[in-house]
């Protein structure tokens, strides 16, 4: 791929770019790039956490080093007990690796990295110190309002996770940061705020938030809202079929939503399509090649909710084959980590 390539590769389904022109210089001067994803471990993952796999494979098509931060401190601060850190790193690094192979992603530029491992260096340590000399109250507590859940006490820590999440870009020796579109505020302070402690500012890509299968965001919190990684088969399908998706209607809809994200993109990169059963009285089967397909069928209400749906039970439990094969050994370390 040239550059112009692996750049309409990376914007696929992301929301914005900061900035696309510094972007293509990058990938018209460096061989291998590095992009890093930055998660803190406190909610379990969930099937949400699939758009942004599929992102990372998307880099690593288009040339890159992916490096995944499984963010231990981040999550202490955003208020996950200090004593069951290492239980739900352990729940973490378990898990998003069988994420990548699911999806087919070259693993062999793929970098897990812990976050104390390094944040907990003299230097680090330092440099967050400096930082906060130069970050008013305001400015911290702005940049984490959209991730950092403060609750009517907002504890100090809040404010340090933007800090700490702008350094990780130049201790992970990042050219690339990606994340959820309400990350915003915090890589537009990283942008602003790095190079006041002498590092250079890096490319910020986002992508848009999934909403959830009752119509708001993908949640870890809310279970209701997501479908957990060892959801049993019969749980996907009841969740998916009891999910919003109101006919006609693109708007909030989750099952639109994982189509166009995850579902279709893979489809495509394998040169498949997706097919949706249905009896012969109501049409016979359908097959689409394209997400726009799906949607122009079910806005003119040719797409039924109940047949897009168990179309999607159906590939979403083919996502989840890898975990039901390990899923004893992984519930014994979910149920360490969130019991």
């Amino acid at each position: 791929m040239n550059p112009e390539q692996k750049l309409a590769l990376i914007k696929r389904n992301t929301q914005e770019i900061v900035t696309e022109a510094e972007l293509l210089d990058l990938l018209k001067k460096k061989k291998q790039p590095v992009v890093y994803l930055g998660t803190a471990i406190t909610g379990r993952p969930h099937i949400g956490y699939y758009v942004w796999v599929l992102k990372m494979a998307d880099f690593l098509k288009a040339g890159f080093k992916v490096k995944v931060l499984l963010a231990d401190i981040h999550g202490a601060l955003d208020n996950c007990p200090w004593d069951v850190l290492e239980k739900r790193y352990k729940y973490y690094s378990n898990v998003i690796p069988l994420m990548f192979q699911a999806v087919g992603a070259d693993v062999k530029n793929i970098e897990i990295v812990k976050g104390s491992e390094f944040q907990l260096k003299k230097d680090y340590i330092l440099d967050t110190l400096k930082l906060s000399t130069f970050t008013s109250i305001h400015d911290a507590t702005k940049a984490a309002s959209e991730v950092v859940k403060f609750g009517d006490s907002p504890k100090l820590s809040g404010i340090i996770y933007p800090l700490m999440q702008a350094l990780d870009e130049e201790y992970l020796q990042a050219d690339v940061q990606y994340g959820g579109v309400d990350q915003r505020k915090i890589l537009m302070y990283a942008r602003e705020y790095l190079p006041k402690a002498g590092y250079k500012p890096r490319v910020e890509v986002m992508t848009p938030l999934i909403p959830g299968l009752i119509g708001k965001k993908m949640s870890a919190s809310d279970p209701k809202s997501k479908i957990d990684l060892l959801d049993d088969e019969k749980s996907v399908q009841d969740k998916v079929r009891s999910a919003y998706c109101e006919e006609g209607k693109v708007e909030d809809n989750g099952v639109l939503a994982f189509l166009k994200l995850v579902i279709m993109p893979l489809k495509q990169d394998r040169k498949e399509k997706l097919f949706i059963e249905r009896p012969v009285k109501f049409g016979g089967n359908l097959s689409f090649s394209t997400y726009q397909e799906i949607e122009d069928a079910f806005v003119n209400k040719k797409l039924h909710p109940l047949d897009l749906k168990n179309s999607l039970a159906t590939e979403i439990n083919a996502l989840l084959e890898l975990f039901r094969k390990n899923k004893t050994k992984l519930e014994q370390i979910a149920m360490e980590a969130y019991n």
